[in-house]
């Protein structure tokens, strides 16, 4: 990161939506004096909010954290599948979700997004059974503009691993909820999470509030 110097116009956020210009004033060893030079803003949300749980794979999550969040994602939860390569005791996943959340405001700050995501601990994939608004990525389900909308709660996209879901995985989830799918292909697992929230931000019922 270059090193700012007095004088210097920049915008700083609080990470929930807020936003404002300031003027670099002043910088000292681990200071840095800002003046306002104009009123605070407030970032519109976008709904329906998307949330993403992501299969945990062998290349990691930086690349889709930083992608998601730049599409403006409201959540990634990292998921534990059977055929998830990484497997990750108690210690590592705390420290991945702390890594994935500094990703996430890197990525916010170079998109000028306000809002950070929310980036949730890892999670079982049984955990997510019940969820409102899910939603499992399948090749062979409906396109985007196809999916129901969603409630309040807006949509979670389960997207799996490597090689797909394990048919065992998708047992605790009834045939009733609904299947996406973002095009013909086979996509890569840092793919297609992305995709997935281009699909449903496309779709007409998209607005900001």
């Amino acid at each position: 990161m270059r090193r700012l110097r007095a004088g210097e116009a920049l915008t700083a956020a609080d990470g929930t939506g807020a936003w404002r210009r300031y003027v670099v004033t002043g910088v000292d060893s681990g200071r840095l004096d800002l003046q306002a030079t104009a009123p605070s803003r407030v970032e519109p949300e976008l709904v329906p909010p998307i949330g993403l749980a992501v299969a945990l794979t062998k290349g990691g999550l930086d690349q889709v954290v930083a992608r998601a969040t730049e599409l403006g994602v409201a959540r990634v939860e990292p998921v534990r599948t059977r055929r998830s390569i990484v497997r990750w005791d108690a210690a590592r996943a705390a420290a991945a979700v702390v890594r994935l959340r500094a990703i996430a405001r890197e990525a916010a700050a170079q998109s000028r997004r306000a809002r950070l995501p929310e980036i949730a601990p890892v999670a079982d994939l049984a955990d997510l059974a019940g969820r409102p608004g899910l939603v499992i990525a399948d090749r062979a389900g409906m396109p985007a503009h196809a999916l129901p909308a969603p409630g309040p709660h807006g949509w979670t996209v389960l997207v799996g691993p490597e090689g797909g879901f394990d048919p065992a995985d998708l047992e605790a989830f009834p045939d009733s909820v609904p299947r996406l799918a973002v095009g013909p292909h086979v996509l890569r697992a840092e793919t297609a999470p992305p995709a997935v929230v281009a699909a449903l931000r496309s779709r007409p019922d998209g607005r900001i509030v």
